[in-house]
């Protein structure tokens, strides 16, 4: 499989209302190099390691939960020090409710990607959305906000729906243009400018 493939499947798991190969606003192809280039790992074992990730996401993909943490693990096994697959395990940990074992694996591969690049980027969306669904909104925006800095427009959404200025602008201007239109008016608007973050 070429490497735009497997970027492209890669990608997919991320952003599964793209049709393959479609790359997202999120993923310029102009982004710095990892912070570990993938050439300082040994040729064959990468080859392998992109393959089981690949195998994982499909099998993931497929709701085959336990193949997919299979295979990243063994990616893992053949190259501890890249992070991809950290933090695709993290996302099937979460996929089968293993919200522990997701933030450890989103963890190291933060610290393995130095937080820099595509997978950190990913890496502090996934964990500012598990830190939200389990109420910590102040860690979530800290990860939200450093996913932003990384380029992330969902995680930028975020922040701004967070943003309880927002959230009371929204309300306002909903309130003045319903009255404004009197009984019946249905269309929604948005101060989203008015958001700092």
């Amino acid at each position: 499989m070429e490497a735009a493939e497997a970027r492209a499947l890669l990608q997919h798991i991320f952003h599964p209302l793209l049709p393959l190969g479609v790359a997202s606003a999120e993923d310029p192809e102009d982004e710095p190099s990892p912070p570990v280039p993938e050439a300082a790992f040994a040729p064959e074992l990468l080859e392998q390691a992109v393959k089981l990730e690949i195998q994982g996401i499909a099998a993931a993909e497929a709701g085959k939960v336990d193949e997919a943490l299979e295979r990243f693990g063994r990616a893992i096994q053949l190259l501890p020090e890249r992070a991809s697959a950290y933090n695709n395990r993290a996302q099937a940990l979460r996929l089968k409710g293993d919200a522990a074992g997701a933030l450890k694996d989103l963890e190291a591969a933060l610290q393995l990607s130095k937080g820099a690049g595509r997978v950190a980027r990913q890496a502090a969306v996934q964990r500012g959305l598990i830190q939200r669904l389990q109420g910590d909104d102040e860690a979530a925006r800290k990860d939200f906000a450093q996913a932003a800095r990384l380029g992330s427009h969902f995680a930028h959404q975020q922040l701004v729906l967070m943003n309880p200025y927002a959230a009371l602008c929204n309300q306002m201007l909903a309130a003045a243009m319903k009255q404004l239109r009197g009984p019946g008016g249905s269309r929604q608007e948005s101060c989203e400018g008015a958001a700092t973050v």
